[in-house]
């Protein structure tokens, strides 16, 4: 037990010393053989952490993770529109993951607790009282099915392996679809499925697929070496980065990936997570502050 506490600390400490990071917005443009990205701004410029864009589905909204004055994180969000931001949740705790529920009542996320205890919960939009979805297992990511079904990444215990959990809320079910898998989590565009990195060896790690109706694993492509952030488009496509470029893919297709066509690219370092909103003319990518 003391064994575990001081590994769940760990890890708490290990979030919380975050490095800094910005978010930058491109225009995208997705063309039958070539996808380009431009009009690139800086949508954070804020000193240290500022990560995990998520868009809203209707709405020109982005929603991600910042450090406060005090070090933890809390949620705030972007309207692309009026380019303003505005801070969603002032907290104690710390929030991760901001995720635009089905239902678009609310914006669940990974609450993190002093305790190293890390449960998903759900916010109202104006970021008031919170209520725990889930407090039973060590949730690291997560990805909505539907309004009552969704996947999680779980942090494994006692030196085992992180695992994909499909977790079924009306009968609180929970099915463990995988092992030594990536935080990338994802609906698929156009299928009832998600997708999910499933890292099978040193340079070997693959995007695979849950389909939803069955509950069995697929295949998809490689990723990049050793690379795990993806981001759909909406037109099946799916895009990548190596760390300092940034890579297309139509899995259907094609069996390699072709670097995207990027306006100041030099803004591009140490790259990680990516986001793209529905209509597909959005990308936020993730940098090195």
């Amino acid at each position: 037990m003391k064994v575990l506490t001081l590994l769940l600390l760990l890890f708490a400490f290990a979030t919380y010393a975050q490095p800094g990071s910005e978010i930058i917005l491109f225009d995208l443009k997705a063309k039958k053989k070539r996808v380009t990205l431009t009009k690139p701004r800086n949508i954070t410029n804020h000193p240290g952490y500022d990560n995990q864009p998520s868009f809203h589905t209707d709405e020109p909204v982005i929603y991600y993770a910042s450090f406060n004055e005090e070090g933890r994180s809390d949620i705030k969000a972007y309207n692309v529109k009026t380019q303003t931001t505005t801070t969603i949740t002032r907290t104690p705790e710390r929030e991760y993951s901001p995720t635009l529920t089905p239902d678009k009542t609310g914006i669940s996320c990974i609450i993190q607790r002093d305790n190293g205890a890390q449960d998903l919960g759900k916010y109202p939009l104006d970021g008031t009282e919170p209520y725990v979805i889930i407090d039973s297992l060590i949730v690291g990511y997560h990805v909505w099915a539907d309004n009552s079904h969704l996947a999680l990444f779980v942090l494994g215990k006692n030196n085992t392996p992180n695992t994909l959990h499909y977790v079924r809320l009306p009968t609180k079910a929970d099915t463990v679809i995988a092992e030594n898998i990536g935080r990338s989590l994802h609906r698929i565009p156009k299928e009832r499925a998600i997708s999910f990195v499933h890292k099978a060896g040193e340079g070997n790690w693959q995007i695979k697929k849950l389909h939803l109706e069955t509950m069995q694993v697929s295949f998809i492509t490689n990723t990049l070496p050793n690379h795990e952030d993806i981001a759909w488009l909406p037109d099946g496509r799916i895009i990548s980065s190596d760390g300092t470029k940034l890579f297309v893919i139509n899995p259907r297709i094609e069996k390699t990936w072709s670097e995207v066509s990027v306006t100041d690219a030099g803004l591009l370092k140490g790259i990680t997570r990516l986001a793209v909103n529905a209509s597909g003319d959005k990308l936020a990518v993730v940098v090195s502050e």
